[in-house]
């Protein structure tokens, strides 16, 4: 990758604040978020629960509103857009993958992964989406809904899902928490097969230290604020 793109911002937060209302007042869940992402790095986010890393992601997609701040996201100040606006940006730059899979469960597995495209109004959604299955070893599951998958099976589903617009950005949300220990070691070793595959940045939230040790870099966040933004040292996939 050119040296000039690969440290182009990616993501960008300058004094991200979110602070939502409450009974008891007001309960500051993010105070003063600086953070950069370089094109094509994989970052991890760990800290305890309720220290404020889902709700990081959150904004980071779009999915919730800063308080205050500046946002930015692939070249785009979400500050600038509305929902419609936000929603096209994530089906064209944004893949995300949840620790709860977030399937449709009246749709087959193809359909789940055509959605994103269809949105945008590709002709070849369906031609994409079954691509986007034999990448992730499923061309034999196109056909069967979610309730008929395994859970490390829904999960690719959703990994396909969130690759198939070969999207620049990867937020993952805890992605194997709803797994096996050996389910979810496969699922991640995949997830960063295509991320290498497709140059993609990603940004990880996850408690397991082994796990964000392979990425380029881990933040700590505790209480709202990030308290640590050091690099890991990579290791290779088992």
């Amino acid at each position: 990758m050119d040296q000039t793109l690969k440290h182009r911002p990616a993501i960008q937060l300058d004094d991200v604040h979110v602070t939502l209302p409450s009974r008891a007042g007001a309960v500051a869940i993010l105070r003063g978020i600086d953070l950069d992402v370089s094109l094509g790095e994989a970052v991890a986010v760990i800290g305890p629960s309720g220290s404020g890393k889902s709700t990081l992601l959150m904004v980071i997609a779009g999915l919730e509103r800063a308080t205050s701040g500046r946002i930015t996201v692939a070249g785009t100040d979400l500050g600038t857009c509305d929902e419609d606006g936000l929603a096209v940006l994530r089906a064209s730059k944004i893949g995300i993958v949840f620790q709860s899979f977030h399937l449709v469960p009246t749709m087959t597995a193809i359909e789940n992964v055509a959605l994103p495209l269809e949105f945008l109004g590709r002709d070849d959604a369906m031609d994409i989406a079954r691509e986007a299955l034999d990448d992730v070893g499923l061309s034999h599951r196109v056909s069967h809904f979610p309730g008929q998958l395994s859970g490390g099976e829904q999960q690719r589903v959703a990994i396909a899902r969130a690759l198939s617009t070969r999207p620049t950005l990867i937020l993952a949300d805890e992605p194997t928490g709803n797994l096996d220990l050996a389910t979810g070691a496969q699922v991640m070793d995949l997830l960063f097969t295509l991320k290498e595959r497709t140059g993609a940045t990603l940004l990880l939230i996850t408690h397991d230290n082994d796990l964000a040790k392979r990425c380029d870099r881990i933040v700590s966040v505790a209480d709202g604020r990030i308290v640590d933004d050091g690099v890991a040292a990579r290791v290779a996939a088992p």
